[in-house]
């Protein structure tokens, strides 16, 4: 059932108009003087992505009320256009060379072009989303804010045995969750919400956003092909997800001596030694658990609005998200 109502009109039609602004905003750019910007930034930004961001921004804003999308699609622009800058930095600190199918641009153009590339998407991100109230822009910032300062506690915790649960959820709030909420909350603003309804759309995106990372952490250690990048990328970058954690919390003696060694010198060839380890430890089953109470939350936050086509829509892409780590 999921599946059938995320291929419907409703879906489709926000994934087009998201394409097709994004495409508006490149051209226009091309065409301007800050072509050559745009020209460093547009292969990237074109290059395809989930866009869960801004189709999200656009679902909520009709789910609370709103009547023209008009009135918000440069926002839910503006949340693409700032994640694919932070995708941006992200690939130039953790050394990648591939992102969305296509060189990462610190690769093909080098660091000072990427850096370069990185910052004109989020001036360009912030043009489009400072249009709005005082009150949307502010939450914008503070957004900001915080997956810098959540990017900033992950680098710290590179590699670092002693990470907590509670270390691990404030760098997600930061850097995944944070988006997802203040995308809800703002495009029901946006739509003239009352607050509660914009508390409850931004809780409702910050447990989705939770599971969404918990999801990626898992396909991360199992290789799933649609991560879209080399198996166990986190673990050979020093990444300490919360199956990693839990385990190192769950296991004593030799079994976390051993887990230890295989991060610390971990090779391809050491897999089946750290899947073993998590086995022992049941640490996918735990996280699993954590994603089906979050998104439980996010369906309940749903819940709080009458049933419609969008809700519908809303409670298949938050159901596809359990599936997703079956």
């Amino acid at each position: 059932m999921a599946e059938n109502i995320l291929e419907n009109s409703l879906l489709i039609e926000c994934r087009i108009e998201v394409e097709s602004a994004i495409e508006s905003v490149v051209e226009s750019s091309l065409n301007g003087t800050y072509a050559p910007a745009m020209e460093l930034a547009r292969e990237i930004l074109l290059a395809g992505g989930k866009r869960i961001r801004p189709v999200l921004t656009l679902l909520a804003y009709d789910l609370a009320g709103g009547d023209n999308r008009d009135d918000v699609l440069d926002f839910a622009v503006a949340t693409e256009l700032i994640h694919t800058a932070t995708l941006i930095h992200d690939d130039i600190y953790d050394g990648a060379k591939l992102r969305r199918g296509v060189q990462t641009l610190h690769e093909k153009h080098g660091l000072d072009h990427a850096i370069i590339g990185g910052d004109f998407l989020f001036v360009m991100g912030f043009g489009l989303g400072g249009r709005y109230e005082e009150r949307v822009v502010r939450i914008m910032a503070d957004t900001c804010a915080a997956i810098a300062a959540g990017e900033l506690k992950q680098i710290q915790h590179i590699s670092d045995l002693s990470t907590t649960p509670e270390d691990y959820y404030e760098i997600v709030r930061g850097k995944t969750a944070g988006p997802f909420a203040s995308a809800c909350e703002c495009a029901a603003i946006i739509a003239g919400a009352s607050e509660r309804d914009a508390l409850i759309l931004r809780e409702f995106g910050m447990e989705l956003g939770i599971a969404f990372q918990l999801v990626d952490d898992i396909l991360d250690l199992t290789g799933d092909e649609r991560m879209g990048k080399a198996r166990g990328t986190d673990i050979h970058e020093g990444k300490m997800t919360l199956p990693i954690i839990h385990a190192l919390t769950l296991l004593h003696g030799d079994s976390r001596r051993i887990l230890a060694d295989v991060l610390a010198e971990f090779r391809d060839d050491r897999w089946g030694e750290l899947e073993e380890l998590l086995e022992q430890g049941d640490s996918f089953g735990y996280c699993r658990i954590l994603i089906h109470n979050h998104l439980e939350r996010a369906l309940n936050h749903l819940y709080e609005f009458p049933q419609s086509e969008v809700r519908d829509v809303l409670e298949a892409m938050t159901r596809q998200v359990m599936t997703r780590n079956e």
